[in-house]
């Protein structure tokens, strides 16, 4: 969620932090700052309000020259968006500290604190962090066994990196719940949330485990399990990229990923279609033995990918013949449920590091699930590394906050699993062909998709003086009617709701007038008959509706009704076509409304608390 940037170097590293802090502020953009540690031993800081840039002309004008450096951009959970409450905090001018995640327990610890004396400048949890490590410190010679004694008192989520003016070109840091990871160099070593923050400076990483604790130097790492024993992680070369200004001719990233869309899927694709089967190894090695005993499957997510879950339900028990129940994470891991004999716990995360999606992977090994699937987009995260089984959506760095290729790959991902698990039960061949074929002609689909860009650019100003709207859609296109809602909710701000077009009567049809846009989904599917006549209840109440259809659909459009004609494709793909023309229409009508697309305010990226 929020971004952390740390390193110790030979060189001065303020431009490596901010450079960091612009890479990763997709996750977190409210307020960022950074701190250094001087060659006089004094700690500088400097904190601003908004986005990195105003970080970074602070820094123009008020040059630090510190080679052992932490930096942060913020994504608020406890206190307003003021300087005060943007990271790093500091104790006693001498332990500078930055923190991801949520300190549970921050009330009753900054109750004890206060009561020894230490004044609280700020409205945050993380400020309990570096005044209960200064504390520990008292009585103790060495910053990691002060900041293993302060995290031990700790309850909640953390990814925390600690600094000490008394001890130059060192850094402590502590994982719990929040990734971090190590970035090694030549004289030099790095610390981040995420991987991307350092590539500018080094391709070889180490990952921390659940629990550990690292003690890094510029010329060495150290690493301590929950347990305090010295261990050794591996370390892999990355050969990831990502241009932070990569938005080549397009106006914003979220354009981009909407159009890298047909690419996104021949890469989630290649190699994994062999002969009309799914290879052997898609899933990770030794997948086919797992996934052919599956009889049931449980899918865990949160926002847009229980989304795409919402539509693989569908899939699964129509096709591959297994039942399947898909489920928010945070409801998921808070309630007593009932595992079915050989189920499969599939959790779905662009990311892998989402946060309430990762404990329920980590309950389900407790509840005696036959095994684990995630489908995800980042290789080297939590969820792949804990899971059984692994289908990586190879959409390539999104950036935009909103999700747009991860979202299809997933969906890819899903449909993939459905063919996996369905070769070895009821899909009939006609099926299995019908998969493979949509499949192979999906990128093309969703170029054809595309090209109502301009058409839908043209209606969007209709949106510009709307508050709220309502999206219609049955079937597997229901899930895809709320995908659109989160959309357009996510990066216009206008307040949107998605319904099953067969609910209609039972309540929302109260909401229908003249200021409330109704946005329908209508492939030619066995249910076009029974979404005609919804639509027409909606018309008979005066609503205004864009129905994006089906060519072959025969809708005609008139004053009340708008009709968006998409290219023709097999019901089984029609899901993951019909999501891109519902992108366009968000991306367009947050244009007409002048919001923030990519970074749009409250939200972030990857979201590790709760």
């Amino acid at each position: 969620m929020c971004g952390i940037v740390g390193a110790t170097s030979e060189r001065r590293i303020s431009e490596i932090l901010i450079e960091g802090l612009k890479r990763l502020e997709y996750r977190g953009y409210d307020s960022a700052g950074l701190a250094v540690l001087n060659e006089n031993g004094q700690i500088e800081s400097l904190r601003r309000t908004g986005k990195v840039q105003a970080l970074k002309d602070a820094v123009g004008d008020t040059p630090l020259s510190g080679t052992t450096g932490i930096a942060h951009t913020r994504w608020a959970t406890h206190g307003g968006v003021t300087e005060a409450n943007a990271h790093p905090h500091i104790s006693s001018d001498c332990i500078a500290v930055v923190h991801n995640g949520i300190i549970e327990n921050h009330e009753k610890l900054r109750e004890r604190l206060t009561g020894l004396g230490y004044t609280f400048t700020s409205d945050t949890d993380t400020e309990v962090i570096c005044h209960l490590v200064h504390h520990e410190q008292k009585s103790r010679s060495d910053l990691f066994a002060a900041v293993q004694a302060a995290v031990r008192q700790l309850e909640g989520a953390y990814g925390t990196v600690v600094m000490d003016c008394r001890e130059p070109g060192r850094l402590v840091v502590a994982r719990s719940g929040s990734p971090l990871v190590i970035g090694l160099g030549i004289g030099e070593n790095f610390i981040a949330s995420d991987q991307l923050a350092l590539l500018p400076v080094t391709r070889r990483f180490m990952y921390l485990e659940e629990g550990d604790m690292a003690d890094i130097n510029r010329t060495e790492v150290k690493v301590y399990d929950k347990q305090g024993e010295r261990v050794e992680r591996e370390v892999t070369e990355s050969d990831g990229s990502y241009d932070a200004g990569g938005k080549g001719n397009y106006r914003h990233f979220m354009l981009k990923e909407i159009h890298e869309q047909p690419t996104a899927v021949r890469n989630a694709l290649e190699d994994r279609l062999v002969n009309g089967k799914v290879a052997d190894d898609a899933f990770g090695k030794g997948s086919m033995e797992l996934l052919k005993s599956i009889e049931h499957v449980q899918i865990v997510a949160c926002g847009t990918s229980y989304h795409s879950g919402m539509v693989a339900r569908y899939w699964l028990e129509s096709l591959a013949g297994v039942s399947c129940n898909v489920e928010i994470a945070s409801e998921f891991r808070y309630r007593q449920s009932y595992v079915h004999p050989n189920s499969l716990l599939v959790t779905i995360s662009q990311s892998g590091e989402t946060a309430d999606t990762l404990a329920a992977l980590r309950l389900s090994k407790e509840l005696g699930y036959k095994g684990s699937l995630t489908i995800c987009n980042v290789t080297t995260s939590s969820m792949v590394r804990e899971s059984d089984l692994a289908y990586m959506t190879r959409a390539g760095a999104e950036i935009g906050v909103a999700s747009t290729k991860a979202f299809t790959t997933q969906l890819v991902g899903l449909l993939m699993l459905v063919l996996a698990i369905g070769q070895h039960r009821n899909l009939k061949p006609q099926q299995r062909d019908a998969i493979v074929k949509g499949l192979q002609a999906l990128p093309a689909r969703l170029e054809e998709a595309l090209l109502l860009s301009d058409e839908i650019e043209a209606l969007a100003p209709e949106f510009a003086d709307k508050y709220h709207s309502l999206f219609l859609g049955r079937g597997s296109q229901y899930p895809i009617a709320m995908e659109g809602a989160l959309k357009l909710k996510e990066i216009s701000y206008i307040h949107a709701e998605a319904y099953a077009a067969g609910e209609l009567k039972h309540g929302p049809l109260a909401l229908i007038d003249a200021d409330m846009p109704v946005i329908v989904v209508a492939p030619n599917d066995e249910l076009l008959e029974k979404l005609k006549s919804n639509v027409e209840e909606v018309r008979a109440r005066g609503g205004i509706m864009y129905v994006f259809a089906d060519r072959d659909a025969h809708f005609k459009g008139d004053q009340s009704m708008r009709v968006i004609n998409v290219c023709h494709c097999d019901e089984i793909i029609a899901p993951i076509v019909y999501t891109v023309p519902l992108q366009l229409l968000s991306y367009f009508v947050a244009i007409i409304k002048g919001t923030d697309v990519d970074q749009p305010r409250n939200l972030a990226k990857s979201v590790t608390v709760e």
